[in-house]
């Protein structure tokens, strides 16, 4: 399996050039010399204080060894195996491939996003002709319009002695459903051309709304400066529907009201005194604690702010809001690893689960869980829950037992696992 980011590679570059040993840089930034032989073998996952420590001492800014695009396309190029299981690559040495031809990766990278995004708009499409109601009436119309005219032509063949004055009535008919039959197939045909033509690759107006969060790092600037939810929702290119527009306006106004609750400034100040504990920040802020989950998650990245992922589901699993951390991917479709806290969240609605997880390449992180009702309770119907799940990197020195995740099991290598729901496609660890 692929490694963790080449952060330790590159600590080890920089280490190499100017000439120190790894037990005097070790030393300098108070760690011990094995901790930091794992670290530059990838076999340890760095952040905060200790990315600080180094960086200073190296005389290099914490962004150069941090960089996250290599961990991305490592990401990448494993889901680019994973979705051709009848083609064998080698799958320990995408590190390599990365570190050494960079435009190869990258080019291969971006042929798979096409790929995915081209089979993404034919499986959108093949949903909208199965359940699109406008096709649905427009095909009802051409179906019905030609029984009719077929019927009405039945009956001009099988009756020839029929008097002139019915001919007449019978060919006016074939004359008028003729005509809507032309109007409703001309109908049809815009409605397909239209379809045809959103090659965006995002199958549903929930990928459209994470494409336009994603790529602004889940930092909405705009509504973090007090800007209209309603507005941006119509100004972003990513959201291209009327049903995304309006599932990114219940998504954006959740942010200005979060950001409302806790501005921004005040926010990070608060978590980097109480050490990013989403608990003791929902208690300065007095909010709900998936809230503090929540605006923890859109903090701008920073050398000073842990790598922080965040995960959403409801009741049934379906994935809803995703934010990736380096090292942990999460998948697109369906639901995710079955050990995420995230799911034993949903069996004790409104109690909070804490825990230390592992994902295959050894990166650890502390994934604290909650359950909380969807919407407002009433005594007529039972509460809808979903879950949400903060991610947060560490990179602690103990040796504290953690639980061993996947991102799904269709590319989870790791064997003998309990939860498993399908087999996989990648060599079993």
């Amino acid at each position: 399996m692929p490694k963790s980011a080449l952060t330790g590679s590159r600590i080890r570059e920089h280490r190499l050039m100017r000439g120190l040993k790894q037990a005097d840089l070790a030393r300098q930034i108070g760690i011990s010399a094995s901790y930091l032989n794992l670290i530059e073998h990838n076999r340890r996952r760095i952040g905060g204080k200790t990315l600080l420590a180094l960086s200073e001492v190296l005389g290099i800014d914490p962004s150069t060894l941090s960089q996250g695009a290599e961990r991305a396309v490592v990401t990448q190029l494993q889901d680019a195996a994973a979705s051709d299981v009848d083609t064998l690559v080698e799958l320990d040495q995408i590190d390599d491939l990365v570190a050494r031809f960079p435009g190869w990766a990258a080019k291969i990278t971006a042929q798979h996003r096409r790929l995915r995004a081209l089979e993404q708009t034919v499986g959108g499409l093949n949903d909208r002709l199965t359940h699109d109601p406008v096709l649905s009436e427009k095909m009802h119309e051409v179906l019905s319009t030609v029984s009719a005219i077929r019927s009405t032509a039945s009956i001009l063949v099988a009756t020839p002695d029929l008097g002139t004055e019915w001919q007449a009535r019978f060919y006016s008919n074939i004359d008028t459903e003729s005509r809507r039959l032309a109007d409703s197939s001309a109908s049809m045909a815009a409605h397909l051309d239209v379809l045809s033509r959103k090659d965006t690759g995002r199958a549903t107006p929930l990928e459209a709304v994470f494409a336009a969060f994603d790529a602004r790092g889940h930092h909405l600037v705009e509504l973090e400066e007090g800007g209209d939810p309603h507005a941006l929702a119509t100004q972003l290119p990513e959201i291209d529907s009327a049903e995304a527009r309006a599932l990114a306006l219940q998504y954006f106004r959740t942010y200005s009201a979060d950001a409302l609750a806790m501005p921004l400034d005040a926010f990070e100040a608060a978590a980097h005194e109480l050490n990013f504990d989403p608990a003791a920040l929902a208690g300065r802020f007095s909010v709900p604690l998936e809230a503090a989950l929540r605006r923890l998650a859109s903090l701008p990245r920073g050398a000073t702010i842990p790598d922080i992922g965040l995960v959403s589901c409801d009741a049934a699993g379906a994935l809803l809001v995703r934010k990736s951390p380096s090292g942990l991917a999460l998948p697109w479709f369906g639901a995710g690893c079955p050990l995420w806290p995230l799911y034993a969240a949903l069996n004790a609605p409104g109690v909070p689960i804490r825990r230390l997880i592992e994902g295959e390449d050894g990166a650890r992180f502390t994934a604290m869980a909650l359950a909380h009702p969807s919407g407002p309770l009433r005594f007529d119907r039972p509460p809808v829950y979903h879950a949400i799940m903060l991610l947060v990197a560490q990179d602690d020195q103990q040796d504290d037992p953690a639980i061993p995740v996947g991102s799904s099991c269709r590319i989870c290598a790791r064997s003998d696992c309990d939860a498993r729901r399908e087999p996989t496609v990648l060599t079993q660890a």
